[in-house]
């Protein structure tokens, strides 16, 4: 906490600290010498943490607030808790705070987000793809910011269609922002629940906002974008999906319709998929429910090891090879618990022997299956 506190808004400098020590202990103890041990080390960020020691006092109130309000903190070297998907962001945070039953590190995760003013057309699309979800997934947990428009269609169309659902919060727990939106709040609590990165009264600052759209990113196999102005969070949050190698997807509207310029201008740039349906995203995350048919004389599993494979690659094939279809990078980096950007240079080396194929969508194919 100390250390989130120190080098606040700067997660990537804090998770390089840890990894360079290995533990928080270690940054406490060694806080006034980092600007000798590491050369890119900036003498303000040496002087905000060589004051650790006087942030303790509030670290230890916001745990005893946390006991008191049964608040799990999750710190990101908990691989057990800490969702896995989210980890493998190089500007994950240290430490969630969350609320609810919901695990999250679940077979399926999509985000879902869009423009706090959205059209009725935003609403029912958005109640129709949550509809479709659960009728096909219906394990899968869905996740938004609680914001306006279709933020919280999304979490009160998953309570209706019976899905859990995650709303991450730009603030501490302490409080919903906004207050409206606290009934919802209330009801998910029994069906998924809440998440934030930020300790109890922190301040509502618009900076947060941006800050937390990482976090709705990270957290998801895919984001979909269900209407967007032409500027807006909701594009950010699919840039940061793409950099993160989610699957991103869009509704597309009216060359007229305000509400819908980001998303036509994400799927022009090919920024996001077209998708008009909730079974054109089941269908390209490999996630639509077969029909008996297409069953009844599965392919012959991919059973035979290739020699020149490295123990990595053998491992990324063993796992394609299990699957009951073809999977996304991220599940993949999800199953084999390592970072996006180590899967990527695998896909590519197995690519180029032949041993698999990426479709369109990102999904990944073993040839045999």
């Amino acid at each position: 906490m100390a250390l989130t506190m120190a080098l606040r808004q700067q997660p990537k400098p804090q998770r390089t600290l840890l990894q360079e020590l290995g533990s928080a202990t270690a940054i406490y103890e060694n806080r006034r010498d980092l600007g000798r041990m590491f050369e890119r080390f900036s003498e303000h960020a040496s002087e905000e943490l060589a004051r650790m020691d006087q942030l303790l006092s509030r670290c230890e109130h916001e745990v005893e607030y946390a006991d008191r309000h049964h608040i799990r903190i999750l710190h990101i070297q908990d691989e057990e808790n800490y969702p896995t998907r989210l980890a493998q962001c190089e500007d994950a945070p240290l430490l969630l705070y969350t609320l609810g039953t919901t695990d999250l590190n679940v077979q399926r995760i999509i985000s879902i987000v869009g423009t706090r003013r959205c059209s009725e057309r935003g609403r029912d699309l958005c109640h129709a793809l949550v509809r479709g979800i659960a009728e096909q997934c219906s394990d899968a947990l869905i996740v938004s910011g609680l914001a306006y428009g279709i933020d919280v269609a999304s979490h009160r169309a998953a309570l209706e269609c019976g899905l859990p659902t995650i709303g991450v919060l730009a603030h501490g727990l302490d409080e919903i922002y906004p207050r409206t939106h606290r009934p919802t709040a209330i009801e998910m609590l029994k069906r998924g629940g809440l998440v934030t990165e930020f300790m109890s009264h922190t301040p509502i600052d618009k900076v947060n906002f941006l800050q937390r759209n990482r976090i709705v990113a990270g957290l998801a196999d895919a984001v979909v974008i269900v209407e967007s102005p032409a500027r807006g969070g909701s594009l950010n949050t699919a840039r940061l999906a793409g950099d993160y190698h989610r699957e991103v997807f869009a509704f597309p509207g009216r060359p007229t319709d305000t509400t819908s310029e980001g998303c036509n201008l994400l799927i022009r740039r090919n920024g996001a998929t077209l998708i008009t349906s909730p079974s054109d995203l089941l269908t390209d995350m490999g996630w639509k429910k077969m029909e008996p048919h297409e069953n009844e004389n599965p392919a012959p599993q991919q059973t035979t090891l290739f020699p020149e494979l490295s123990s990595e690659e053998q491992a990324v094939v063993d796992v394609l090879s299990q699957a009951d279809s073809d999977i996304s990078m991220s599940e993949l980096a999800h199953t084999l618990a390592l970072l996006i950007h180590r899967v990527t240079p695998l896909m590519l080396s197995l690519e180029m022997k032949g041993v698999i194929k990426v479709l369109p969508g990102g999904r990944c194919h073993v040839f045999g299956q």
